[in-house]
């Protein structure tokens, strides 16, 4: 079963409450899908860590072969190629390494060569395996790095937690495309309740069921929960506004193996979750 941790926007919890989650259990799987800004590694420090490298296929003309008939041209609705001055220029940003300009050309003078964008990481951290992806500098998309991520983990048996990248974009919609539910953590601000209404509205669109985390919440008004009730968006649990639970995440520290009273917090999280997403199958709770 996969279940996707996704926000508005960053700074809300979303790596706080992924990790905590996944370490609750004794198996469990973390995958960062944050691949232009990857946290969650800090706090596992996995161990025995494999490396793979993540390319796309992108064409190469044979300035040789080309007649300059643009059928290549024509055909990308990307506009990553041009003619300019009787030579075909590759915009190589722009190519979704669909291939249709190597199947079309008429004269074969396009080649396919890879381009290596990024990797993934996968180790291990006491029991829970981690996977992170890594987007090298400059790169425009990350989708097929995230592609690769969840690859990795297709036909396992074991509850994974996808940490997704923040707002509601290309990399968030790849990363929840399989997920089986899908938590939205909020702050009980008005501007927490702006960015939980863009990633309500894309579950809503994929339709995907989904529940609410509220985090760093204190007692008094919280705009976040009324726009929880009038929408009918069920409110999972509350993470509190504490100041020793912010000091062990900014030390990077995961607080369920640091602290009982906090172990406690989020496995009664993670247990209100599995019952909301249905998931039956037998879990061992590491506390």
């Amino acid at each position: 079963m996969k279940i996707a941790v996704l926000s508005g926007k960053g700074g809300t919890g979303k790596t706080l409450l992924s990790v905590n989650l996944a370490a609750s259990l004794k198996n469990s799987i973390y995958v960062d899908c944050d691949v232009e800004e990857p946290n969650g590694h800090l706090f596992f420090k996995p161990k025995e860590l494999e490396n793979k490298e993540v390319s796309i296929s992108i064409p190469q003309v044979d300035l040789f072969q080309c007649k300059g008939c643009r059928t290549c041209v024509d055909f990308c609705r990307f506009n990553a190629l041009a003619y300019i001055k009787n030579k075909l220029y590759i915009l190589e940003e722009l190519c979704h390494s669909c291939g249709g300009c190597i199947l079309f050309c008429p004269e074969k003078a396009l080649l396919e060569k890879s381009k290596t964008i990024g990797n993934i990481q996968i180790g291990q951290s006491e029991s829970n395996k981690v996977l992170t992806g890594i987007l090298n500098t400059g790169e425009v998309s990350g989708v097929p790095i995230v592609k690769e991520l969840l690859h990795q983990c297709k036909n396992s048996d074991e509850l994974i937690f996808i940490d997704c990248p923040p707002g509601s974009a290309c990399l968030v919609m790849e990363s929840i495309k399989d997920a089986d539910y899908c938590i939205l953590t909020a702050e009980p601000t008005l501007f927490g309740v702006h960015n939980l209404s863009m990633v309500y509205e894309l579950v809503k669109l994929l339709e995907k069921p989904h529940g609410v985390v509220l985090n760093k919440c204190l007692e008094g008004i919280n705009p976040t929960e009324d726009f929880c009730r009038i929408n009918k968006i069920n409110i999972l649990g509350k993470i509190p506004f504490d100041k020793d639970l912010g000091q062990l995440n900014s030390n990077a520290l995961i607080a369920v193996r640091e602290n009982r009273t906090y172990a406690a917090l989020f496995d009664k999280l993670l247990g209100r979750i599995l019952k909301e997403a249905s998931y039956e199958t037998t879990i061992n709770f590491k506390r």
